[in-house]
């Protein structure tokens, strides 16, 4: 993965995009089935050859770059008005150190990596977005990145949280966030990088929804 500005856009914005879906989930019950089949299936893929195509297009990460876009900017509002998702920043960063614990612990590491392998088969029989496959990343993502700590712990409406298949989705795009993290690493990413390259973070992701 090359180190530059484009890849870590994407990255990041995959990171606030898993993000996105996990707020929904926890807040409605629900999430956009394009969201979370693009993060879902970043898990799971092995072959892409750029950072796009781990999640097919960039069309397939608008929410992501949006919510960035957003987030990133200084002030306490977005540019419509709208007050900042202080949890999304939250989470993002959360996912941020989470991945860097992860990758400091090569036997954990060794044991998602075979997790994701193992449910990776599962998809001779089941869809990206099927409960099963679903269930399996969540399972992984409770036996892994949530042993290594300090949990994230999500916000939203109880009845929604408490639901074993929600649950379920939010674990699993908590899974999908670690890889975009990993990503994020990958292409030179790191917390020193997110702090002097914000602004030209912003102007990457704003260049990349005006080609949509």
């Amino acid at each position: 993965m090359e180190s530059n500005t484009q890849n870590r856009a994407i990255a990041l914005a995959a990171v606030f995009q898993c993000v996105d879906g996990v707020s929904q989930v926890a807040n409605t019950g629900k999430v956009d089935d394009t969201l979370f089949n693009t993060c879902i299936n970043s898990v799971l893929t092995d072959n892409a050859g750029t950072a796009v195509e781990l999640y097919g297009s960039l069309d397939n990460l608008k929410t992501g770059l949006t919510s960035m876009l957003y987030q990133l900017g200084s002030g306490q509002m977005t540019p419509d008005g709208k007050a900042k998702d202080m949890e999304a920043t939250r989470y993002a960063l959360g996912l941020l150190h989470l991945e860097k614990k992860l990758n400091n612990n090569p036997e954990m590491f060794q044991q998602l990596l075979q997790g994701i392998q193992d449910t990776q088969k599962k998809l001779e029989f089941f869809d990206v977005g099927h409960e099963n496959i679903t269930a399996s990343l969540a399972e992984i993502y409770t036996n892994t990145v949530s042993k290594i700590g300090p949990k994230i712990m999500v916000k939203g409406e109880q009845s929604h949280l408490a639901n074993p298949a929600n649950a379920s989705k939010i674990r699993a795009l908590l899974l999908a966030g670690i890889r975009a993290a990993l990503l994020w690493r990958q292409a030179g990413g790191n917390r020193w990088k997110l702090l002097i390259e914000r602004g030209k973070l912003q102007k990457q992701a704003d260049s990349y929804l005006n080609s949509l």
